[in-house]
């Protein structure tokens, strides 16, 4: 049966942009521009609407598929009892794509843009994950330095449009990052200065002086769309729409209320306004974001599609249950309101809804970033209080031997990894070497000279190698 899909109860032609919104993805779409939404339907704060915008060649198909349906997004619900759809009409309009990101820097530089908003991934900060600082030698910064009046990066496309502001003797917008990442406004705001500084210092100075970064924690799990997304948008009569979002019910957004240039009262329709946006983001990043590392990998090697189906596997489960309890949860810090046994409760229940699908590839992505953001800290911090994390350790070594490229069933993994190349390479050479897959000093640090951590690797990733993925945790279930 043909169901409808609830579309805006607003008059959008009320609507005015108020925000600059770069990185048109899945998750944004299901999250911020959901807030927004539900903001403009209680009939508030209609002039802050979104522009959309990217910054990679990529990103114009979005804007074609976007723009021939009116900026409108499908957002689809998936609750176990019963899933809803939406059409999210809070973004307006599209900018063009150009390679100097000329439409980008004109809109960001007009005065009632108060906000320029980023989901650009855990990779796009150009952050060094050996040091955990903005690497200004990286190959597009460094270009943006040389010619920041026609920059390629998103960070030097905002750098133009501050220079802009300040000689118009316009107010700065707020740079707000909704990316997983710890202190993702410190990062956007090391990014942003850092940039500028390799052009004109005096600019840099007056950004680190005016321009708020506020940090922020950000949650809705969102499956990449694909054929069965595009047929659960045709059971809503939007047949026609080729890029539909998924979600799961829940939402989260915390935020610091550091926004000079204006806001939209978001805290309306659900979002935290806190100082304590750290202990949020720690609880998750440490919990869901690690959670999902942990069952990733071993679902990976095992050749487990699709998420719910790994937290239907008795091993897994209880291997994500067991590192969460005994060596994830007892690092993280106390949340105001929150009980962590609770949201690990929950995490849990979410991972498992069936009506989701979200895939164990999706999870396995880019793990040169996301082990050095969500696994690796907590082997540090239990290694800082005399604990071997066995279990986050056993995680890491499933890492490596997913990046061997090749499943328990001899299936081939595909390249999953901007760096899939080495870490193939790496993976096959530490087989039999397991201490090769730690010298990468860029990944785990100064971790590589502490002899406890190694050998524990190292009998991790040869168990895995001997036994299998499913022995070795259990392995270390009964331990």
């Amino acid at each position: 049966m043909v169901r409808s899909a609830t579309l805006p109860s607003y008059d959008r032609s009320r609507l005015k942009p108020g925000i600059v919104h770069i990185g048109l993805g899945n998750f944004h779409r299901a999250h911020m521009a959901v807030y927004l939404d539900d903001l403009f339907a209680q009939g508030k704060d209609l002039d802050w609407a979104i522009l959309g915008a990217g910054v990679r060649p990529a990103d114009a198909k979005m804007r074609d598929a976007l723009l021939a349906q009116d900026c409108l997004s499908t957002v689809i619900e998936l609750d176990p009892n019963g899933k809803t759809a939406r059409r999210i009409g809070s973004m307006i309009d599209f900018l063009p794509l150009e390679a100097a990101n000329g439409p980008l820097i004109r809109a960001m530089a007009r005065p009632e843009i108060r906000i320029v908003s980023l989901t650009v991934t855990e990779g796009g900060y150009f952050v060094n994950p050996a040091t955990g600082e903005f690497d200004p030698t990286a190959a597009e910064i460094v270009a943006d330095g040389r010619d920041p009046a026609r920059p390629s990066t998103v960070f030097g496309a905002i750098v133009a449009a501050l220079a802009l502001r300040r000689s118009a003797g316009n107010k700065p917008f707020t740079v707000m990052s909704c990316d997983n990442l710890p202190g993702n406004g410190h990062v956007a705001r090391a990014a942003v200065v850092g940039t500028a500084r390799l052009s004109d210092p005096v600019l840099a100075d007056w950004i680190a002086r005016n321009v708020a970064f506020p940090n922020g924690m950000v949650d809705r799990i969102t499956p990449a769309t694909g054929p069965r997304e595009r047929k659960m948008a045709a059971e809503f009569d939007l047949a026609d729409d080729p890029v539909p979002v998924t979600c799961e019910p829940f939402r989260q957004w915390v935020l610091e209320d550091d926004f000079p240039a204006g806001r939209p009262a978001l805290e309306d329709v659900g979002v935290t306004f806190t100082p304590d946006v750290h202990a949020f983001e720690a609880m998750k990043i440490r919990i869901l974001n690690g959670g999902h590392a942990i069952i990733a990998y071993p679902g990976g090697i095992q050749g487990i599609e699709f998420v719910h189906e790994a937290m239907a596997d008795p091993t897994i489960r209880a291997f994500l249950d067991k590192v969460e309890t005994t060596e994830i949860l007892p690092i993280v810090p106390p949340v105001p309101g929150q009980d962590l046994e609770d949201y690990k409760t929950l995490i849990i229940d979410r991972f498992a809804n069936p009506e989701v699908a979200d895939t164990e590839r999706r999870l396995c992505l880019d793990g040169s970033n996301r082990q050095p953001k969500f696994i690796i800290p907590s082997i540090r911090d239990n290694l800082s209080r005399g604990v071997l994390p066995r279990g986050l350790i056993l995680a890491s070594a499933l890492w490596c031997r997913y990046c061997f490229g090749v499943d328990e069933t001899g299936a081939e993994i595909a390249p999953n990894d901007p760096n899939w190349d080495d870490l193939r390479a790496t993976a096959r050479s530490a087989r039999d070497h397991p201490a090769e897959w730690l010298r990468q000093r860029a990944i785990y640090g100064d971790l590589v000279d502490d002899t406890a951590f190694a050998a524990a690797f190292s009998e991790a990733l040869r168990s895995v190698w001997e036994h299998g993925a499913d022995a070795a945790m259990r392995a270390y279930l009964d331990s």
